[in-house]
């Protein structure tokens, strides 16, 4: 088992990246492949005293910015380090890849040079909303627009997932909506309420309102990646924001910073299940080898963790259940995608041109 880390890709790469590797690699005693520019990787290893001991540097000329459209990972800039980390993984010389970059062009690099699973029409990313219970959010953020027919694969994937990850037996699946009523919501909403309900293999429990997230009503949140990213960011900032007012409400005087010191264990606790450092990251399900795609905002700590994830995606074999989901799925047809716009981070089918090369793959 080999994991590829691209340490130039995010807000503190390389040097909390590089961190990150070395703790993975000192911890879970793996290979790790980091690739970057390899003078400025061992410039800053021997600056902050990082171990290279058991890291392989793969040298990579330049960087995806987080402002390059998604197609320069195999355009303009195919000497990235992205880039050269998805070739590596497509190639065979690594096993899974972490990567803290832009969003958009490691989803179109893995759709074009590690391509998807046969069957499944759109990948999307895998994110765990840390709740009441944990909930999976199916898609936070790789597909702007969606057919029902992707929201029914992306409740495959992710009971999968959860099953094979978590253990848990018949997830339940919620679809993101603005009424718990069968009939609310929009063409996109109805349309997906009816296929689901009518699937006898999903344990489909109906929609979903925003009000009720917090109680965990389900296992497996559906919805498009547009609003799956602002759900993902409004719980990101709501937790941030929680944790500072319960710090201001305990430094208000002596008694409150009194009652403070004897909550310190819980108040730990309740910090931990919102810090998205721990999850690590996130899997884009559909693609044929593990790519996680880790917090723009990583820090060593949460690279670290993203490793593990890989590690366990790896183990658990999640893409070899979701080739064999696939091949026994309905088979839906998929004409109203031939006409959807390419949009932002979007990398359906139709968001790239024929020329790409893109094709499906068994994993």
């Amino acid at each position: 088992m080999k994991i590829i880390v691209d340490v130039m890709s995010g807000d503190y790469a390389p040097l909390e990246l590089l961190r990150g590797a070395a703790l993975a690699a000192e911890e879970y005693r793996i290979p790790i492949a980091v690739v970057g520019n390899s003078a400025v990787i061992e410039e800053i290893a021997l600056v902050n005293e990082i171990s290279l001991d058991r890291l392989e540097i793969v040298h990579a000329e330049s960087v995806i910015d987080m402002d390059d459209k998604p197609l320069s990972v195999i355009r303009e800039k195919s000497d990235s380090s992205m880039s050269v980390a998805l070739r590596l993984l497509e190639s065979g010389d690594g096993d899974a890849l972490v990567s803290a970059g832009n969003t958009g062009a490691l989803l179109a690099g893995s759709t074009l040079l590690v391509r998807r699973i046969k069957g499944i029409r759109r990948a999307a990313i895998a994110t765990v909303l840390p709740l009441s219970a944990p909930i999976l959010l199916m898609d936070s953020g790789a597909n702007l627009t969606v057919t029902p027919e992707n929201l029914e694969q992306f409740a495959y994937m992710g009971s999968y997932y959860l099953e094979r990850l978590h253990g848990i037996h018949k997830p339940r699946i919620g679809l993101l909506n603005n009424g718990t009523e069968h009939g609310k919501g929009l063409p996109l909403q109805t349309e997906t309420y009816a296929l689901l309900s009518g699937n006898p293999d999903l344990n489909f429990i109906g929609n979903v309102e925003g009000k009720d997230l917090p109680f965990s009503p389900c296992d497996v949140l559906l919805c498009d990646g547009f609003v799956g990213n602002i759900v993902l960011k409004y719980t990101e900032g709501m937790g941030k924001f929680m944790m500072t007012a319960l710090k201001e409400l305990f430094m208000t005087n002596p008694m409150t910073m009194l009652a403070a010191r004897t909550m310190k264990g819980p108040l730990k606790k309740l910090k931990t299940r919102f810090d998205a450092s721990e999850y690590g990251g996130a899997p884009l399900l559909g693609i044929s080898k593990p790519v996680i795609k880790a917090h723009g905002s990583s820090d060593a700590k949460a690279v670290k963790n993203a490793v593990l994830q890989a590690m366990t995606v790896l183990s658990t074999e999640v893409n070899v259940e979701i080739a064999r989901m696939a091949a026994s799925m309905p088979d839906r047809s998929e004409k109203r995608e031939e006409n959807a716009p390419p949009a932002g981070t979007d990398p359906g089918p139709d968001s790239f041109p024929a020329s790409g090369g893109e094709k499906e793959t068994n994993t």
